[in-house]
């Protein structure tokens, strides 16, 4: 078989390869500080491809990718950052009929679920559950219909049915601080046309394209100038606790974010493959010289980058640049519909994310 025949068989293995990926990700569940599932996830894939795997303090999955440099002098580094949690509920009381009054983990109203079911993740064992805005057939009087019928609900409106005893959420130990998340019954991916929809994809979309970016890189290591920090964290939609652990701990002064980024009329941003450049959010301003790097990594790609100021949004390298804990930073990031929803993207968005970041660290 001729040589120039072999790329079309390792695209279609990829091509393979990464739906399969997402879709392990997204069954994967990972509430903030309780991000287990998913970390498995990601050590199993970085470690054949890594100089180097660990967990550090804060729970954070960091595989080191070396570069070719000059010993004796100063090591140049970046750190890569993708979140490994997802937003999520914690319970706050436990009632006297073992319903469970919870409130949000990370940046979610109740609507962002839905009345669907629900993981219970006990201390000593996991439960379902379904969470209840209560019936619709309820009047204005009811304590809760009126926000209910409105539209309007809240985390007072709501609440989760166990159907066990106190004691036995004892036993199993579901208590105040206890995550809940959506069942893995409603997490499997949905094909609609030429795109996949799930919820989740923040942040399971570009964890699969960063993973998929190593390996990317991995075909580029005579090319690699640098050391590379693949760090997937712990916390962000919470405090962004675990890059600004990251931050502190590991050599760097560059921190790349991939996220998802909201396709909005408002941003100007597209449904499209073309990677999303974010050039400033809610906790500052990215650093020029990153934001045109990617973009011209996009370019040579062959994509074309969509610049946007996402002024209601932030990710783990805005957050470690305004504390003072990494000097540079950009954030490269998969056009997505329905953020913090049943959230949408469209076939090779994912590739088009991991090249594009493949190639920024290859010439960096």
């Amino acid at each position: 078989m001729p040589n120039d025949a072999r790329p079309d068989h390792t695209a279609l293995t990829e091509a393979h390869a990464i739906p399969h990926l997402l879709e392990q990700l997204l069954l994967a569940r990972g509430p903030g500080g309780q991000e287990d599932e998913v970390r498995a996830i990601c050590l199993e894939r970085l470690r054949p491809l890594c100089d180097e795997t660990w967990v550090d303090r804060a729970g954070n999955v960091i595989g080191l990718v070396k570069g070719a440099q000059d010993d004796g002098a100063p090591r140049r580094a970046v750190r890569v950052m993708a979140h490994m949690d997802e937003i999520a509920m914690v319970v706050k009381h436990v009632d006297t009929d073992g319903t469970l009054r919870v409130t949000a983990l990370g940046g979610a109203n109740p609507v962002n679920f839905g009345m669907c079911p629900v993981d219970i993740l006990g201390d000593h064992q996991f439960i379902p559950g379904v969470l209840s805005f209560g019936s619709m057939h309820a009047t204005g009087n009811a304590p809760q219909g009126a926000d209910v019928q409105s539209g309007d609900v809240h985390w007072n409106d709501v609440h989760v049915i166990t159907r066990c005893s106190v004691d036995t959420l004892r036993e199993y130990g579901v208590r105040p601080g206890s995550r809940v998340t959506l069942s893995r019954h409603w997490r499997a991916p949905f094909r609609v046309g030429d795109a996949t929809a799930a919820h989740f994809l923040d942040d399971r979309a570009p964890i699969a394209a960063v993973l998929h970016s190593v390996q990317c890189l991995d075909q580029r290591r005579q090319e690699l100038a640098c050391d590379v920090y693949f760090v997937f964290t712990t916390l962000e939609e919470e405090c962004n606790a675990g890059a600004m652990y990251a931050a502190q701990t590991l050599p760097g002064d560059t921190t790349l974010a991939v996220e998802v980024g909201p396709v909005m009329s408002e941003y100007g941003t597209r449904l499209s493959v073309d990677p999303i450049i974010n050039t400033g959010d809610l906790k500052g301003y990215y650093t020029r010289s990153v934001v045109t790097g990617l973009a011209a990594a996009a370019q040579r790609s062959g994509y074309t980058p969509q610049y946007a100021l996402l002024v209601d949004f932030a990710s783990d390298a805005s957050a470690v640049m305004s504390n003072g804990t990494s000097a540079r930073g950009g954030c490269l990031a998969i056009p997505t519909e329905n953020t913090h929803g049943y959230e949408l993207i469209v076939d090779g968005a994912i590739e088009a994310c991991a090249l594009t970041l493949a190639d920024y660290l290859a010439t960096f």
